[in-house]
């Protein structure tokens, strides 16, 4: 028989038609009474597939007393008590590297957008807006600035690299120090907010990190200064973000993450110094297949009894 699987988000068409083939799939994402569906076939789910938007908690883990892996289609996974997972005996899996360069480079776009205008830019040619009134007002350079990265582990690393091509100097917060990196490091977020032109957010989520970059960061970032967020909404200070956009305390911001997905502040359709993306940077057709892709391999090695190819516990 087909090991019963649980689907609590889907993965791509081609990587569905794979575990449709090998597994009993049971759609929650599709159920009209997700409640009841759960209390119906989650005591024989032994795996379950979903993305880092996925809540899975000591109440989700009691209803499903059999599941042992779950395959996640992200990066990310701090709705997830890994710790609780860990304790139950579930496995998790999630989708590191493969989407590192979609990533980075959406980081340098939403960078570039942000400083150059460009979004205002565009309006101003399609309004006709030039024509009437001669040029848009100057914006910020970018070369020849200093760029702070929160968190330089394969995405900051990934993005530091963008930046030097762009002729910018680079410095970096984590944790501790890494070994080998030609970059400054900066033991507080403050710090290096002050040295910075740019500051880029690519650290992961979840308590630890709640609003590292806090009201204090984005002051000292300062009035020319430009923040780009690429890693969770929650590391960020959001109100504080708003209200020094708001007041011209910070310069601008790109933003692929916010606070409350998909249904941001409404106050951020009113501000005129801020790129806003749909939480899409690794939304590119090759990535999201490798991302897939790395869901159905894990599945598979598990239930082969091979070693996970991408294990978080």
């Amino acid at each position: 028989m087909k090991p019963d699987v649980l689907v609590a988000y889907p993965t791509r068409p081609r990587q569905m038609a794979q575990l449709e083939q090998d597994y009993t799939l049971y759609r929650l994402d599709l159920a009209a009474d997700k409640p009841a569906m759960l209390a119906e076939v989650g005591p024989r789910c032994t795996a379950m597939v979903c993305n880092g938007h996925v809540s899975i908690d000591e109440a989700f883990l009691a209803q499903v007393p059999a599941l042992k892996i779950v395959a996640s289609s992200s990066v990310g996974y701090d709705t997830m008590d890994v710790a609780a997972m860990t304790r139950a005996g579930v496995r998790l899996t999630n989708t590191p590297d493969v989407l590192t360069d979609d990533v980075a480079d959406t980081a340098l776009m939403l960078l570039l957008a942000a400083r150059r205008r460009l979004v205002q830019g565009d309006r101003h040619v399609r309004s006709g807006e030039w024509g009437r009134s001669g040029p848009m007002s100057l914006t910020r350079s970018t070369a020849g600035k200093s760029v702070g990265i929160v968190g330089l582990g394969r995405i900051g690393s990934a993005i530091a690299r963008r930046c030097e091509a762009l002729g910018l100097t680079v410095g970096y917060f984590g944790r501790r120090e890494k070994p080998g990196v030609g970059y400054r490091y900066f033991a507080d977020v403050v710090a290096l907010a002050e040295w910075s032109d740019i500051l880029i957010a690519a650290t992961s989520g979840g308590a630890e990190t709640r609003a590292i970059v806090s009201a204090s960061a984005l002051k000292a970032l300062g009035p020319e200064g430009s923040f780009i967020n690429i890693a969770r909404g929650s590391v960020v200070d959001e109100p504080a973000m708003i209200a020094a956009l708001k007041d011209g305390r910070l310069g601008s911001a790109g933003l692929d993450v916010f606070e409350s997905e998909p249904d941001p502040d409404p106050a951020f359709r009113d501000l005129d110094n801020v790129v806003l993306y749909p939480h899409h940077a690794s939304g590119t057709e090759e990535t999201r297949d490798k991302m897939a892709q790395l869901v159905v391999d894990n599945l598979a090695a598990h239930f082969s009894g091979r070693a996970l190819l991408t294990p978080v516990n």
